[in-house]
């Protein structure tokens, strides 16, 4: 079969070379500043198409503790946070710190240092997540023209949108937003009895695309400078059975900028 390519939508399984796979992916992200990959193609990438490694990895969303900050009193959501220091592919964890945005970037729960329950080091050390950093810090550092000096802040959320009942679960409750550094990884975790949550982009032109991410290890990355991204709601297809969306975010911050 061959490859397909639909704007910047690239299909990973029909590419043999790593090498040439991620020469793909940042032809796209310096393209479109976007760029959705499939389950399969980015499992690969990330050392994470064995079955039984990627259940380790997305069994550490069962313990995600609620996220007590939510301005819109929801309690549809729960999470962990860590933060680190990046470099090439070294990433060092840092001592637990809160997530800060402004309200520029986060209109609902902006201007509030919040403390989330800290990811377990079993995630932390988990190989995927290892190898996750291991292939975005150097590919961002390439489209950002410094290569292997550039030093990194990164952040990584784990979710859980639980769609409870009849109610509804909000990934991005702020609406179509920047995140306020300089690049982000989504990569869906596992979805659950749920339909909905359509990933939305919208760029600086004003150009729009959208697409579900269903499968796991689906993904986007894109460059959070020049990309406005949301995903709608959630709700549960048997409200009498547990629903939810897991999903990790990772973000990028060139040292020394000011946080979002």
């Amino acid at each position: 079969m061959a490859r397909r390519r639909c704007g910047s939508n690239i299909e990973g399984r029909d590419i043999v070379d790593l090498t040439q796979r991620i020469a793909e992916l940042r032809s796209a992200l310096a393209g479109a500043g976007y760029v959705h990959v499939d389950a399969a193609g980015f499992r690969e990438m990330a050392g994470a198409a064995d079955a039984g490694a990627f259940g380790s990895f997305a069994g550490l969303w069962d313990d995600l503790e609620p996220d007590g900050f939510m301005a819109d009193g929801g309690r549809y959501r729960r999470r962990r946070h860590a933060a680190f220091a990046l470099h090439d592919t070294a990433a060092l964890r840092k001592p637990d710190q809160p997530h800060f945005q402004s309200s520029a970037y986060n209109p609902l729960n902006g201007d509030v240092a919040r403390w989330f329950a800290p990811a377990t080091q079993g995630l932390v050390s988990h190989p995927i997540l290892r190898n996750l950093f291991a292939l975005c810090t150097p590919l961002f550092s390439a489209l950002e023209g410094g290569g292997a000096d550039l030093r990194w802040d990164g952040e990584l959320h784990q979710f859980r949108i639980e769609a409870l009942g009849s109610q509804v679960g909000l990934p991005t409750p702020e609406g179509m937003h920047r995140d306020g550094v300089d690049w982000v990884l989504v990569m869906l975790v596992a979805r659950a009895n749920v339909e909905a949550g359509m990933t939305e982009i919208l760029d600086e032109t004003g150009r729009r695309d959208s697409f579900i991410l269903s499968e796991p290890g689906e993904a986007v990355l894109l460059d959070d400078r020049r990309i406005r991204h949301g995903v709608t709601a959630i709700h549960a297809l048997d409200p009498s059975r547990a629903a939810y969306r897991d999903v990790l975010v990772m973000t990028w911050r060139r040292s020394g900028q000011a946080s979002g």
